[in-house]
């Protein structure tokens, strides 16, 4: 690493604290320690003026209008799709549709694609780590199409074993949805791998980013996958707005989901002719203000430098696994050789939801719970964990008061 790396990669973590107003909060009469950033991290002031600015200056409805207003804000909406095209390295913008979520996103591709293109006895393959939104549609499309749900096991350390993947492809494979970074364990699973792997078998592969893209430098085209699913609210933005990529030429060939709006390009009684991508996905009034500040959250962190962001994460990671692993009593769930900076673990004799009201009584905001994986929980035999999830705004100090609180709460409980 050179000097000048080095010297970029340090974050003025007071600096970035002081952007996120929440953080100067109390809870319980105590400064906040917010932990909580798998479910949803905070937003930046950025964020929030963005919001406040587009609903001060130019609301106003896009595409159609021809007045002033109209125009600044659709320029502002389009300004984000080039930006997401950028951040996650799309060849056009056409391939960025704005969906809710990564909910949305992966229904999407299950209601259109699914029911075009998966017949009976085609099988489509998920892993044993993925939350219910992944989960739920392809049951729902295997129900509906009298198709086969596949699942790859996980291992007893948190991960996916590229050979079991392997034996599970077979030409019937249609689809496979995977999820590169598990919100229940943090695993970081190796896509690339596994959409080559698809690909020999002529399969498609979706890929559920939500947990990845605020951590993981994203590059479809890099990647070969087929389409890609991520939450603006996970990467600092608010929430109520996601993206959907795809393949331009497999969005080209899917049926539409929504209609009405300006999906439409001409409607008679008899028949409706259905616009061109991305529009062709966007029905209705779409949630201008919350894409126009993704915008401002994407800005926000490429200033920052992923790069930067993640090395600050990995050092909260290693300190808070050490710590906690020092805890008597206490089991990680969950130490796959690559992760993000997210800590889920159990203590002997204590339900994870005890310990989480514990720890909110002293300010500290955990997740507790099956984390909407509960077939992963029965693969542990657990009903859930304590999950400590890390931001870049996140601090050792922080940790350190986890751990306090933790010590705390099970003498209380013990």
């Amino acid at each position: 690493m050179t000097q000048i790396d080095s010297i970029s990669l340090d974050l003025d973590l007071q600096a970035i604290r002081s952007q996120f107003p929440i953080l100067s909060r109390t809870v319980n009469d105590k400064p906040l320690v917010y932990l909580d950033n798998a479910a949803t991290s905070q937003k930046p002031q950025c964020v929030i003026d963005a919001l406040s600015d587009y609903y001060s200056r130019y609301n106003a409805n896009i595409h159609r209008g021809i007045h002033t207003l109209a125009e600044e804000a659709t320029l502002a909406y389009e300004a984000t799709r080039s930006a997401v095209q950028e951040f996650i390295g799309a060849a056009s913008a056409e391939e960025i549709i704005f969906s809710r979520g990564t909910t949305e996103g992966i229904n999407l591709v299950a209601y259109t694609w699914g029911r075009q293109y998966i017949k009976a006895g085609d099988e489509i393959l998920i892993s044993g780590m993925e939350h219910h939104s992944n989960i739920v549609p392809w049951q729902i499309l295997c129900q509906e199409k009298n198709a086969v749900l596949k699942v790859i096991p996980v291992s007893d350390e948190g991960e996916i074993s590229i050979e079991d993947y392997k034996n599970l492809l077979t030409e019937k494979t249609k689809l496979v949805s995977i999820v590169q970074v598990s919100n229940a364990l943090g695993t970081v699973n190796s896509v690339k791998e596994m959409i080559d792997a698809a690909h020999a078998v002529g399969a498609k592969v979706l890929v559920d980013g939500a947990q990845s893209a605020v951590h993981l430098d994203i590059d479809v085209q890099a990647l070969d996958c087929d389409f890609f699913a991520f939450s603006g609210h996970k990467i600092y933005a608010p929430t109520g707005i996601g993206v959907l990529y795809g393949k331009k030429e497999l969005l080209e060939s899917m049926p539409v989901f929504h209609g009405g709006g300006e999906m439409i390009k001409e409607v008679t009684f008899e028949e409706t002719t259905y616009n061109d991508l991305p529009y062709k996905y966007e029905a209705g009034t779409p949630n201008i203000a919350d894409t126009i500040a993704l915008k401002t959250a994407l800005d926000f962190i490429q200033t920052i430098g992923k790069a930067a962001i993640r090395k600050h994460e990995n050092e909260l990671l290693t300190y808070a696994t050490a710590q906690l692993e020092g805890i008597p009593g206490l089991t990680i769930i969950g130490k796959a050789r690559e992760k993000v900076s997210l800590v889920s673990f159990i203590v002997k004799g204590i339900h994870p939801q005890d310990m989480g009201i514990l720890l909110d009584n002293l300010g500290i905001a955990v997740r507790t719970g099956h984390h909407c994986t509960q077939p992963l929980m029965k693969r542990f035999g657990i009903p859930g964990t304590v999950r400590a999830s890390f931001a870049l705004y996140n601090t050792k100090e922080e940790i350190d008061i986890l751990i306090a609180g933790m010590y705390k709460s099970i003498k209380m409980l013990s």
